[in-house]
Parts: C-alpha cells; structure tokens; sequence
C-alpha cells in the first residue's frame, strides 16, 4: 500500500480524519472550500490540492462528505484516473445500498469499497478515540488496516461483508433519536410530578432499569433465544404504558414515543400475545418482515 493517503472532504469530521492520517501517511487532501484547504494546509500542515483528478493516483481514497449524492459524484470524477486495487473507504454516513453502488461504479476501473462509519463524534475523532464500524471484503480490509486503525484510534469493529458497516451505523443512529425523544418524555413526565431529573437518570441507567435491562436482557436473552415464555407478561406491560399515558394526560405533557409503543402493544394483545413475555413483540415483526430475530436466524443475503 502506498504512503500516500488521499482524502476527500475536510469538514468537521474529515478535517480530523485527515489529521489522524497525516500522523502516520502523507495525506493529500481535497474539499472544494478554499477556506477548509487553507486551513488544513496552514493549520495542520496537511498537503491539499484544488483539483479532484490529482487524488486519483492515490491507491487509497477516504471520503468523509455530507451526503451520499455528493459521494457518488466524485467518485464518478475520480473513477477515470483511478488504477487497479485501489480501495475507497467511506466514512460519510450513507445507506448500505449507496456503498454497494460504489462497489458496481468502481468494478470495470477494478476499484474497491469498503465502509467505515464513524460511531464517535467530532472530539472522540481528534482525540483518537473514534471507534469505526466497518464492513467489505476481508482481503480489502486488511490492505487498508493500516488507515483504518490510524482513523479508528478507539477500536475498529467488523460487522460482514459491504454494506453492513454502514447498515450498523444508520440502526444507532435510529435508536439514539428515538431514544432521545423518548428520554424527553420520560424526563417531561418526571418534572411534572416533582421527581428530581438526576434520580430518574440514575434509575434508568442501573442495570435493571429501563434503559439497561431492555437491551441486555429483554433483546440479548429472551429474544435472542425465542425465549417468550414466562417472564413478565406482556398484558402486565401494556397496563403500565396506559399508566405511563395516563400520568402523562393529567399533567399536561404531550407523549408522541411513548403512545406509538402503546399501539405496539395493544396490537400484540389482540394477535394473543398477552401472556407471553412482553419481549414477544419481536414476533410482530418477524410476521411483518418474514425475517426471525433470534440466534441462529438466515441474515439477509445483501450484506
């Protein structure tokens, strides 16, 4: 693999990927702002240049930019000066099936693609603590082990073949917005009767409360193991959702999270769920996807 690392977009997080690099490669660098290439020239003493075509003798090329049509924009300018074997590796977050079309763009210039999703935020990234969730061919991502553990300074996590990376990364990201609205609720709710917001935090973060114990063992043991059986009934859940909505009503604060999981549960009852663990919810969407989401279950054949 060649010393010399290209790198496409120095925004607030590529500017930081780039500086990782540069710390171990010579790193040239592009970003069609003159200001960002000023700064990561004088700044950070990283080599840019104004024109696109020069990153493509370059027999790596990370890419970290906003969205994923500005992505496959370059790499279509940049495909016709690239040479065989090199590896793109997308850091920009994008969906599974945007990096796999990277994949077919870049297979007649004998290209490839990998993807690196960056978990970490900006501060992570400049301290070297980042963490990647990467995804692609395995002989692709040990020829570029090197950049991603120069980039990944926090830990590089495989998750399959392309795609899956980027499929990861887009799941937590869902899961953090949802659980922000949903902590919003819960905290909205705490306020209004007079529970001090620090005693509520404390409570969900314990490893039975609700934040820990739904994940670790409601997901990770009961569905996991198609275990629905015994446990706490999921009529019993259902009861305190209504409690949770009813709270909610007399003292004014809106629930929009929490009256869609009621719904979850009011359509698990009437499919004759209601004495199963409540973790049985799993099977509406097993019914709804025609995918099992226990151990052991056929993943989807595009990953």
């Amino acid at each position: 693999m060649s010393d010399q690392i290209a790198v496409v977009g120095l925004g607030q997080m590529g500017l930081p990927i780039a500086t990782r690099l540069a710390a171990s490669f010579d790193v040239l660098a592009f970003d069609i702002s003159n200001e960002r290439r000023a700064l990561a020239a004088e700044g950070y003493r990283i080599t840019t240049t104004d024109d696109l075509a020069q990153l493509g003798s370059s027999t790596t090329v990370v890419l970290s930019l906003p969205n994923p049509a500005i992505s496959r924009s370059v790499l279509s300018q940049l495909a016709p000066h690239m040479t065989p074997g090199t590896v793109v590796v997308e850091t920009s977050t994008v969906l599974p099936d945007d990096v796999r079309e990277w994949q077919r763009l870049l297979k007649p210039v004998g290209a490839r693609v990998v993807d690196a999703a960056v978990l970490s935020g900006v501060a992570q990234m400049e301290q070297g603590k980042a963490t990647l969730l990467v995804g692609g061919d395995a002989d692709d991502l040990e020829g570029v082990s090197p950049v991603l553990a120069a980039i990944g300074g926090g830990g590089v996590q495989r998750f399959g073949p392309l795609g899956a990376g980027m499929a990861a990364k887009v799941v937590n990201n869902g899961v953090a917005h949802a659980v922000m609205v949903v902590l919003v609720e819960a905290f909205a709710m705490a306020r209004a009767e007079g529970v001090a917001l620090e005693d509520i935090a404390a409570m969900l973060d314990r490893e039975d409360g609700g934040l820990q114990r739904p994940l670790n063992h409601r997901i990770m043991q009961r569905m996991a193991s198609a275990d629905f059986e015994g446990g706490m009934p999921l009529e019993a859940a259902r009861k305190d959702s209504t409690l949770a909505l009813a709270m909610a009503q007399r003292s004014g604060t809106p629930l929009f999270a929490t009256q869609a999981a009621q719904t979850v549960y009011d359509i698990a009852s009437g499919a004759g769920l209601g004495r199963a663990d409540y973790s049985a919810v799993a099977k509406l969407w097993e019914g709804w996807t025609g995918r099992g989401l226990s151990y052991g279950e056929a993943s989807d054949d595009r990953l």
